[in-house]
């Protein structure tokens, strides 16, 4: 086998530990050398400013970040004299830092307390008349992470496990991405491993810090190979129905993978492989739901996502192909 291909690996400092949230914050806001922080996030999170000074907070977090919201918090960043973006949340919430970093080239801290993994990525998304846009920045990309599994424990567990089957949902996508190759092949297997593991010990601390390097290594996979049909779908939907993220990507993703899975048959085999077995068995196992709810018509929602579809998916995909996977979803078959 001959292999020729071109990987980008982004650069990005990581501090991961339980309980240190605070001081890794503090010691990166002092390496950084920042005088005037604006803390992004939906609540005071007084377990992770708690030894920085705070100039400003925005609370202005809203699910697929829309226009508005994101024109509001640079309006706040250009007014308190924002030097650095510490975001403290989920997806929500990094996606916000990310609007505020892309036209304002402030530096961010992401905080995540779910397993989202846009803490990871260079990639943004807006949301403006029911569109959801999305682009690749290198500016949105956090200069690091704070990663801290006490900050999930309050995580509700159904959440919990959705945003886990997300992040699962990143490294599915990322085994055949438009620019999927070994490496970022090999993170997603590791991400798969870790996360289905992380999953079955949600309960525990040993699991929610598996969740939370399984994030990671998913996103990083994911910003390398980029958005696949899983991904296109889910952001189509989100922002035209302005459906809950992480629960969509969960619903979708086993009817993706069913869809694909006869095309790339050595991928499929590796990701069955990586999981323990079926992805419909660890879903039953965890009590996940791949049942579709929120869109009123899935003809309309397929006309929507035909568009955006990758040429370059394992097999064609047409707009009948998009109705049957959309039905299925919503009926919660078996895929």
């Amino acid at each position: 086998m001959t292999w020729q291909f071109e990987h980008v690996t982004l650069g990005q400092r990581v501090r991961f530990g339980t309980g240190t949230a605070a001081d890794d914050v503090a010691a990166e806001v002092a390496r950084l050398g920042a005088r005037r922080v604006l803390l992004i996030s939906s609540k005071p999170v007084p377990e992770v400013t708690a030894k920085i000074d705070v100039a400003a907070h925005c609370t202005d977090v809203a699910p697929h970040v829309p226009v508005e919201n994101a024109e509001r918090a640079r309006a706040l960043a250009a007014e308190s004299g924002a030097d650095l973006l510490v975001s403290v949340g989920g997806g929500s919430t990094t996606g916000l830092a990310k609007a505020v970093a892309l036209t304002t080239g402030l530096p961010i801290v992401a905080v995540p307390t779910t397993y989202a993994g846009s803490e990871a990525t260079n990639v943004w998304g807006l949301t403006e008349a029911s569109r959801k846009t999305t682009g690749v920045d290198d500016r949105v990309l956090p200069v690091t992470v704070v990663y801290d599994a006490a900050l999930t424990s309050s995580l509700p567990l159904e959440l919990s496990i959705a945003s886990g089957c997300n992040a699962l949902a990143h490294c599915v996508d990322s085994m055949w991405a438009p620019r999927a190759d070994p490496i970022n092949q090999a993170l997603a297997l590791e991400g798969i491993r870790t996360l289905s593991r992380g999953l079955r010990l949600i309960g525990d601390v040993e699991g929610r810090e598996l969740l939370l390097y399984g994030a990671y290594l998913a996103a990083v996979a994911f910003a390398s190979a980029g958005s696949g049909l899983h991904h296109k779908i889910c952001h189509v939907l989100g922002g035209a129905y302005n459906l809950p993220h992480a629960q969509t990507h969960t619903a979708i993703l086993p009817y993706v993978l069913a869809f694909n899975a006869p095309a790339v048959p050595e991928a499929a085999a590796r990701i069955t492989e990586a999981l323990g077995g079926g992805l419909i068995d660890l879903y039953d196992e965890i009590g996940a739901s791949h049942e579709l709810h929120g869109v009123p018509d899935v003809r309309e929602a397929a006309r929507l996502v035909l568009p955006s579809v990758p040429p370059s998916n394992p097999r064609p995909v047409t707009e009948d192909d998009l109705i049957s996977l959309l039905t299925a979803a919503q009926k919660g078959l078996d895929a």
